[in-house]
């Protein structure tokens, strides 16, 4: 066989091959002079673009001056006036809108706003955050709202109608607002709109940006307007090189395809390429998957032929959301036992097999689980042990092990010698009638008894648990936390769950000691706070967290030691979840802030106070597909990217997910939430059943127009009475013998004169009763 030189090319060689050489070096500058003008026409109209959306701005901030700056002109005029002061709500309206050019359809309401309320969905709930937000800043406002079936420009200000605040409303054609945007410079292949939230009042150029148009928004001053831009991606060009750069190597390299040319002599390098191993991902599930029981392959349903058993049960520990009691005393290892054979003749009826079963740290959890899954595994279910992890974990274990139904046995946030059990069957939170049915089972002795026990094993799912929320959540700069788990079940995987989000954890108290030697787990009691205020001031963190006992709770400090109610935690939380889905429904309980209805509304959402209790508003999500819910105590429910139960840990991530995003510091974020003067809940203990005082307090409110006639009455949990300055509330605790109170106000003048409202009239149905608040 014949051997190849390999020695240096001859003079003549290269000149023969110089050719190739040189048409290689004039196709490299091709592709980086290509590329550098590419770039360049690119950045020509992202600078095109940006001064048209400030000219966007510009007009948009000035139309929408104008417009107010005319409403409380006009509403300052002598007709306007005349027909106020004589408390004619129509002849007001006719003469605001007289003579004013596109101006119609002006209201004046009283300002509870009750004919609105009435029937909010057809008034429109933009519309009436408009009007609230009027008289919230006590100035004229303007806002896009839907008006007459379509978008409409619409202005509200604060007035007086004989003497009594209201507000007044009028309509103006969105072309007022859109003209800047129809006048502006959009250059070609470029995308530019004038947005409300996440609605698009008016837009022009290729909408197929639209998606990504934030990225280069402006806001509108303090309207809620923004402008936003976009102009399609532009690879950078080889080796990342910009605009510039590519071109100044197109002519170096066409300068070497000349001088190669000329000089054909020299040793060149030969370049080789490596082939690149393609990586095969793994397929991982979406993020807002709901994983779902595969019903079709269950086992059929089971009829239930009653066992005799002997029962001493206290019937008390059934309570309103879970089964609750002193151990010892009321919960034995029996007493678990019959509730979990309870708990499986409810899913052998449903046709469901597989359970998980976790407990929380304290002292009592061992002996407590080992009875219910006893009991389960008597009526034939299958158990798969978790250990001891939060609530929440043994949630997160139903879905992602595919069983469905689960246990948490835990005594929450109640003293050390509590202990309890949360269950859900079939995805759905067992509470009220649901409880009361499993004490009627092991009293009547209605309970499955399996020809075979049921099957245990044990997992560990606290990694993949981790693994999941981390995969979704990443802080985009670090942020440093103090977490306090109380001694609780918390503690064994917050400061790891932080950590692979990118936070630096300090942990306090995160040993898991069941009984709970420095302080009570329960976030809802400031004084529980003090030591992590303390502890974040100490190490200059940016965030304090703390969690409850079983960790589905979540509370919140800043650096400088104001604590941050759970309502207001909502806001921005809603207004977050509100970004990516406008519209969305976000519940509440009867003890949140009155500012939380209007906030949602201002932020494109549909607002609903609901019934304190966790399963309450859990049962409540499912029935109406809410995004995100919250409660007072602080139990938070997201449905957006995660599965709609209460999780105090996730919720904390997606709080740093927020604060993280933002260029204020966490304090100055959460210092522009709306806030007013409250108090905590004020208990007040009552001899005999709570729920009959709320209803006779309820009965004489509704009927005493002198006290309660200017205010909205909600009866759906206790009586909450809502002002124009402020609200108060009482209902029956659910769990224990005493009334729970809760005042808001706008100052503390008419924060006294609420309470001293209810105080009044409680007095008369408590006339031997202390009311101490």
């Amino acid at each position: 066989m014949a051997q190849m030189d390999a020695g240096p090319l001859s003079a003549g060689q290269l000149r023969r091959r110089a050719p190739l050489l040189a048409l290689l070096l004039a196709l490299l500058a091709a592709w980086f002079a290509w590329s550098g003008v590419v770039q360049w026409r690119a950045d020509a109209r992202e600078s095109a673009l940006a001064s048209a959306r400030d000219g966007l701005v510009a007009a948009a901030s000035s139309a929408m001056a104008a417009q107010t700056r005319a409403l409380a002109e006009r509403l300052a005029g002598e007709p306007v006036q005349a027909a106020l002061v004589a408390g004619d709500q129509a002849a007001a309206a006719a003469a605001l809108t007289a003579g004013w050019n596109g101006a119609a359809h002006a209201q004046v309401l009283r300002a509870d706003l009750a004919t609105a309320y009435a029937d909010a969905a057809n008034f429109g709930y933009a519309r009436l955050g408009l009007l609230e937000k009027a008289m919230t800043d006590g100035a004229a406002v303007a806002a896009v709202v839907r008006d007459d079936g379509k978008p409409q420009l619409g202005l509200a200000a604060p007035v007086v109608l004989a003497g009594a605040p209201a507000v007044a409303y009028v309509r103006m054609p969105l072309a007022s607002l859109t003209a800047g945007l129809e006048a502006a410079e959009v250059p070609g292949g470029a995308y530019l709109a004038l947005r409300q939230g996440n609605y698009n009042v008016a837009e022009r150029g290729d909408t197929a940006l639209a998606g990504g148009a934030d990225a280069l928004s402006r806001e509108i001053g303090k309207t809620g307007l923004r402008a936003a831009a976009a102009v399609p991606d532009v690879a950078r060009g080889p080796f990342g090189l910009g605009a510039i750069p590519c071109i100044v190597a197109a002519a170096l390299l066409a300068l070497g395809a000349v001088v190669v040319m000329l000089l054909a002599y020299g040793k060149l390098p030969q370049l080789r390429r490596k082939a690149a191993a393609a990586a095969v991902e793994e397929e991982t599930p979406t993020l807002g998957q709901t994983i779902q029981r595969d019903l079709e392959s269950a086992p059929a349903p089971v009829r239930v032929a009653p066992v005799a058993v002997e029962v001493q049960l206290e019937p008390g520990i059934f309570r309103a959301y879970d089964i609750r009691g002193v151990v010892g005393r009321e919960l034995t290892p029996q007493v678990a036992a019959w509730i979990g054979q309870a708990i499986g003749t409810v899913m052998a009826e449903q046709g469901l097999t597989d359970i998980v079963v976790g407990r929380d740290g304290r002292l009592s959890g061992p002996e407590l689980a080992g009875g219910l899954i006893e009991g389960l595994r008597k009526a034939g279910r299958n158990v798969i042990d978790v250990g001891m992890v939060p609530t929440p974990v043994v949630y997160f274990a139903a879905y992602h092990l595919r069983a469905g139904s689960g246990v948490a046995v835990t005594g929450s946030h109640n003293p050390p010698d509590y202990n309890g059990f949360k269950v859900v069957v079939g995805g759905e939170t067992l509470s009220g009638a649901a409880i009361q049915d499993l004490y009627a089972r092991i009293r009547d002795g209605r309970l499955q008894q399996a020809d075979s026990a049921g099957s245990l094993q044990q997992q560990a799912v606290d990694e993949d648990y981790i693994r999941r929320i981390a995969d979704d959540v990443q802080l985009e700069r670090p942020l440093k936390v103090v977490a306090d788990a109380g001694n609780g079940v918390a503690g064994e995987i917050a400061p790891r769950l932080l950590e692979a989000i990118g936070a630096e954890v300090i942990p306090l108290y995160c040993d898991v000691d069941g009984s709970f030697p420095n302080h009570h787990p329960d976030p809802s009691e400031p004084h529980n706070l003090e030591d992590l205020i303390a502890t974040v001031k100490r190490f200059d963190a940016d965030l304090g967290l703390a969690f409850d006992g079983d960790g589905d709770r979540l509370g919140v400090v800043t650096k400088e030691g104001q604590i941050i109610f759970p309502d207001r935690l909502l806001m921005l939380y809603a207004a977050d979840v509100l970004l990516r889905n406008p519209g969305a429904l976000v519940i509440y309980d009867v003890k949140c802030t009155g500012k939380l209805s209007d906030y949602i509304l201002r932020h494109g959402g549909s607002p609903m106070m609901w019934k304190t209790g966790h399963s309450l508003i859990k049962a409540k999500m499912r029935e109406t597909e809410a995004e995100l819910a919250g409660e007072m105590s602080g139990h938070f429910f997201f449905k957006e990217r995660w599965y709609g139960f209460d999780d105090g840990l996730y919720s904390a991530a997606r709080l740093l997910e927020i604060l993280a995003g933002r260029f204020e510091t966490p304090s100055e974020v959460l210092a522009e939430l709306p806030d007013s003067v409250s108090t905590p809940e004020i208990k007040v203990p009552v001899q005999g059943d709570p729920h009959v005082v709320v209803a006779q307090f309820a009965s004489a409110a509704q009927a005493d127009e002198a006290t309660f006639g200017g205010a909205r009455l909600t009866t759906i949990d206790g009586l909450r009475a809502d002002w124009n300055d402020g609200w108060g509330l009482v209902r029956a605790s659910n769990t224990t013998p005493v009334l729970v109170l809760r005042f808001e106000a706008d100052d503390a003048a008419a924060l006294a004169r609420i309470k001293d409202l209810y105080r009044g009239q409680l007095a008369r149905l408590l006339p031997d009763t202390p009311l101490e608040f």
